[in-house]
């Protein structure tokens, strides 16, 4: 039976589709020791395709010791925590990842969550809502999880331009001393892959007695001598309140975390929702990203690989005029600005080339601005390179797309 809130429903995803934003999802499976191939389930059957926008960037889920570490904590504590954190979910390896996410950042605690996501809700609405006459000044671009944080702490919200020091200088001087200011913002965005001016940041935050919140995301295991991200690699870590982790792109697992002060750390477990009442990671997960982080602390290889990967594609994009937008960090936007040809060449290239990239449209980036999100790893080859180049350079001229002039 037909109710007026299917038909809602059907309406509503009807527009999607019209308007070239509706999402499909590819069935894959990941081949171990295989990555970046993967194994496309279609019409009854499979067939290999290369991936390029995971965000396993450095390859570590599929890294030996990640793998050995995680079997091994199968086969030592079973499959679940137990519970919360609180009630019998608590295990050593838990208090282990986080000495060492803490050591990572250099401050004195960190506290672990289920995912970036909820590390970021929950932190961003237990500070809002707790402390007094709270007031967030948060970066125009910054991801949805820290906006939902924001809106459910109820505290004032002030957007400031993104990356703009002087406008977060003038909005923070519109409010009195004895307002608790915090500013939120990321350190590398995640569509544009722009990297902000931490220190500029600092400088005016501490002006004005400002707590500063940055999201390392996308930064973390891939920046730095040690894998702590861009606020390490400019040797700024310090003059930041709390430092934002995940555990689930570049560390190859899944999970989220905070790193700041004792007693921060244990505000945010005291009083967090989202921490108090969600079971806690599995010990696999746990010892998968206790190795991961111990491995890329040591280890400069799979970063200095990426890099090379990284330079290579551009260059190779600027060979062939095909626009992607610049910025100095590791994802590679290539820009359709229209969403209907955005969703076609992710599909073509799908189709006939064997190469799986989404397309990346409304509500993730804004209307006209369009993209495929190319993220390159220290596992693609140059040969896999030239493929992506080519079928790209073919359906350019398919599409009737511009190119840049070199």
């Amino acid at each position: 039976m037909t109710t007026q809130f299917e038909q809602e429903f059907h309406r509503q995803l009807e527009q999607l589709k019209t308007e070239g934003n509706y999402r499909y999802f590819a069935d894959l499976e990941r081949l171990r020791g295989a990555f970046p191939r993967a194994r496309k389930f279609e019409h009854g059957g499979t067939r290999d395709v290369t991936v390029w926008c995971s965000n396993d960037y450095l390859g570590m889920g599929q890294h030996p010791k990640v793998l050995r570490a995680m079997k091994t904590a199968i086969d030592d504590f079973g499959s679940g925590a137990g519970g919360t954190r609180n009630i019998s979910g608590t295990m050593h390896l838990h208090v282990e990842l986080e000495q060492e996410l803490a050591d990572l950042h250099q401050k004195p605690a960190a506290l672990l969550f289920t995912s970036g996501y909820v590390s970021n809700w929950a932190t961003l609405s237990t500070l809002g809502s707790r402390l007094p006459n709270a007031v967030i000044f948060s970066d125009a671009m910054n991801h949805a999880s820290m906006i939902e944080g924001i809106r459910h702490s109820r505290a004032e919200k002030i957007i400031w331009r993104h990356n703009d020091p002087r406008d977060l200088e003038k909005k923070l001087a519109d409010f009195p001393d004895s307002c608790t200011k915090i500013v939120a913002f990321e350190s590398i965005y995640s569509m544009d892959g722009d990297i902000a001016p931490i220190a500029e940041i600092c400088d005016v935050a501490e002006a004005f007695g400002a707590m500063t919140y940055l999201d390392e995301v996308h930064a973390v295991g891939m920046y730095g001598p040690h894998g702590a991200g861009i606020a390490a690699r400019d040797g700024v870590a310090d003059r930041l309140t709390l430092i934002q982790g995940t555990l689930g792109k570049a560390y190859g697992v899944i999970g989220g975390y905070i790193a700041g002060s004792e007693e921060l750390c244990d505000f945010i477990r005291s009083f967090a929702s989202g921490f108090i009442f969600t079971t806690s990671l599995p010990p696999a997960v746990t010892a998968g990203a206790l190795a991961s982080v111990r491995h890329l602390k040591e280890s400069s290889i799979e970063r200095l690989r990426h890099r090379r990967r990284v330079k290579e594609l551009r260059a190779q994009l600027d060979c062939e005029g095909i626009p992607h937008a610049a910025n100095p960090g590791h994802i590679v936007p290539v820009m359709i600005n229209n969403p209907e040809k955005c969703r076609r060449i992710s599909d073509m290239l799908l189709e006939f080339h064997g190469i799986y990239v989404q397309p990346i449209n409304y509500p993730t980036v804004p209307k006209g601005s369009e993209r495929l999100r190319i993220t390159p790893t220290p596992l693609h080859s140059e040969a896999d390179i030239a493929q992506l180049v080519a079928a790209l350079s073919e359906l350019w001229s398919q599409c009737a797309l511009s190119r840049k002039v070199a």
